[in-house]
């Protein structure tokens, strides 16, 4: 399989975008001041006002065959024509949930299946790049319970996804993540940012800083 590559570039016209579109923001500062500001955004937003979701999957054992692990995936993105390690993420639908978004896509990205015993937790509404984009999203916190040793389910890609999928122990994140780096990957910054968060946190609770 070849591998994928950006072959050229143009400037986009607004009536010629299906996913998004540039506007131009009037507002006044709080000196009272009329100013200008650049924005895109999705024209994909349905009546939950939410634009997508990541998910967070927490893949235990119940005969503990294997650590506290989560699900990454290795995608092309062709903004920055590179490779970007991810959270299992995507738009919501009409008439979803967020935690309805987030199951699907888990299902549909990776094959594992969300333990439905268990409730999905979602953070509030949350913004990535408030200064380019009024895009925002959920991160839902969804649980994989396996039988027993850890299994690689078949995932249900739409056409067009190449998407490859790694378990990641959680105590191992922010390490294979400062690898991915140093291989020349891109790591997408909610990842990074749960990864570096669970790692301080177990510094925190070692007396790193006392």
């Amino acid at each position: 399989m070849p591998a994928p590559k950006v072959i050229s570039e143009e400037p986009l016209d607004n009536k010629d975008a299906k996913w998004i579109r540039l506007k131009k923001i009037h507002y006044t500062d709080q000196d009272g001041k009329h100013r200008l500001w650049e924005s895109a955004e999705r024209t994909t937003r349905k009546d939950s006002g939410i634009d997508g979701v990541a998910v967070l999957a927490i893949l235990r054992s119940k005969t503990k065959a294997f650590p506290l692990s989560t699900v990454i995936i290795e995608q092309y993105r062709p903004p920055l024509d590179n490779i970007v390690i991810e959270l299992p993420a995507g738009l919501v639908d009409a008439g979803e949930t967020a935690e309805a978004a987030a199951i699907r896509e888990l299902k549909e990205e990776t094959g594992y299946e969300a333990d439905m015993t268990t409730e999905p937790e979602s953070s509030p509404i949350v913004v990535s790049d408030p200064g380019m984009t009024n895009a925002n999203m959920k991160l839902v916190v969804v649980s994989v319970l396996l039988e027993d040793k850890l299994e690689t389910p078949t995932p249900h890609l739409d056409d067009g996804e190449h998407i490859i999928t790694r378990v990641v122990e959680l105590d191992q994140l922010y390490t294979e993540l400062k690898a991915y780096d140093k291989k020349g990957f891109v790591v997408d910054a909610r990842l990074s940012h749960f990864a570096v968060g669970y790692a301080m946190a177990k510094r925190i609770s070692s007396g790193a800083f006392p």
